[in-house]
């Protein structure tokens, strides 16, 4: 076994950590950049390229959802991974590889029918119109088919960060972006497929990043490397990766219900404009928090590593070394938007009547943006260690028991409904950052001495 990612035990934590995270952090733009630019053909479709975005727009809870399955699988078993490494369990980690391969499979071989056979019924619920639903279907029905190739290009390039490799990690991505924005123009206008030409284009890019990461864990560069002897499932194995793997799937899959309950209740409270002021909201925040992604990819598999290797001051040294990165980062995007709000707004629409509305909207639904980055440096790092339980209930927290009730519990207090609607970011995420830090003062110091005397052991 080439065990050459042992840099992840020895090199300076600052240093590890921006050779780990600066290829993540790309990746995650770069991965945003190609969905605008995905979107900005599909709206200069001849004649129909409105209603084509808009049906497209419907597909994006569907897509979310089969991501959010590759997170289930792989969120939970790369850290486990990792933490085996650390532990020099080299074999035990490509069992964890190997399963997490034939999980992705079998998870494939369920959605693909499920997305393909129900899309029409799925689509109307998510808000496809008559206008919408034949653009949507037309679209989803094609996208449905790469399902497999969306789990495995997703779900196995985590093994990938995992070890350390962060280049060929964000190259799986620079892959798949590139080619789609290349093969685009060529179905949708060349072809003239239209919004299936775009969906094809989609799912071929994914098969290309696909191929790019198979080759990479099949091939001799790889410290762990896909075994067809590790491939076959067992409960033992995977159930716990699973679990683990549940508070980044709750994230991603609420993610659409929640976008649902947001603009159901400011459309009664605020109309339409107060609907549109929230797409720009949601698309602020989505793009703010891509920085503080890439730094947890890149902080996981050192923390894990050395959580695996029993080194409790690099696994300290790690963590902090994280949420300082983190809350600079946080502090300094809600100054930003505290003090420019409307050049955030402007960003994504020229209307002064929208902008207006949404520079208040703004200040207050990202009011304590400002220690988000302690919540997810916290959450991030209990799933780095394998706390499976807490990374749970910290996702179902902020969410499903603090934010989902709020957005209807205090339009019932406030005059201004609308602005109660939008308060209820802030309130939930004020409550999930102190119960957060709260637990991970008292867990993660529980977790480093119970290491510490295992160490001793």
């Amino acid at each position: 076994m080439q065990n050459d990612n042992t840099f992840l035990g020895t090199e300076r934590i600052g240093k590890l950590l921006f050779r780990l995270a600066l290829p993540a952090v790309t990746a995650q733009l770069v991965n945003m950049l190609y969905n605008l630019v995905d979107r900005i053909y599909i709206g200069h479709i001849p004649e129909t390229g409105s209603l084509a975005l808009t049906g497209v727009g419907v597909c994006m809870p569907l897509i979310m959802l089969i991501s959010a399955f590759a997170a289930l699988v792989s969120m939970g078993a790369a850290p486990r991974a990792s933490i085996r490494m650390g532990e020099g369990d080299y074999a035990g980690a490509e069992r964890i590889l190997g399963n997490s391969f034939t999980l992705l499979l079998l998870v494939s071989l369920v959605l693909t029918p499920i997305f393909t056979l129900l899309r029409e019924p799925l689509l109307l619920a998510f808000g496809a119109t008559e206008n919408t639903i034949q653009y949507a279907s037309d679209y989803m029905n094609i996208y449905a088919l790469g399902t497999i190739f969306v789990q495995l290009a997703l779900g196995l390039n985590a093994f990938i960060t995992a070890q350390g490799y962060a280049k060929i990690s964000m190259f799986t991505v620079l892959i798949g972006a590139v080619s789609n924005i290349v093969l685009d123009p060529l179905f949708i206008f060349t072809f003239d497929m239209g919004v299936a030409g775009a969906a094809l284009a989609t799912i071929l890019s994914q098969a290309i990043s696909a191929a790019w990461v198979l080759s990479f864990l099949f091939g001799k560069h790889t410290t762990l490397r896909l075994k067809a002897e590790n491939m076959r499932l067992h409960a033992k194995l995977i159930l716990p990766c699973i679990a683990l793997g549940l508070s980044p799937f709750i994230m991603q899959a609420t993610e659409s219900v929640l976008n649902i309950c947001f603009n159901t209740s400011l459309r009664t409270y605020g109309g339409d404009l107060a609907v549109g002021a929230m797409t720009i909201l949601s698309s602020v925040m989505q793009f703010a928090m891509l920085p503080l992604q890439g730094l947890t990819q890149g902080a996981q598999p050192i923390v894990s590593y050395n959580f695996g290797a029993r080194n409790c001051s690099r696994v300290r040294e790690g963590f902090r070394m994280l949420l300082k990165c983190c809350v600079a980062y946080s502090s300094v995007l809600w100054l930003a938007v505290m003090l420019f709000p409307q050049l955030f707004a402007g960003m994504f629409t020229p209307d002064p009547v929208l902008i207006e509305y949404t520079v208040w909207a703004l200040r207050i639904y990202m009011a304590v943006s400002l220690i988000f980055g302690v919540q997810i440096a916290c959450q991030q790092t209990f799933v780095a260690i394998g706390n499976a339980k807490t990374s749970l209930f910290l996702a179902c927290l902020r969410k499903l028991i603090l934010l989902i009730p709020l957005i209807y519990i205090l339009p019932e207090i406030f005059a201004d409904q609308a602005m109660a609607v939008y308060l209820a970011e802030p309130v939930a995420d004020f409550i999930a950052v102190s119960v957060t830090a709260l637990l991970f003062a008292k867990q993660f110091k529980q977790a480093l001495n119970r290491l510490e005397t295992q160490a001793q052991h």
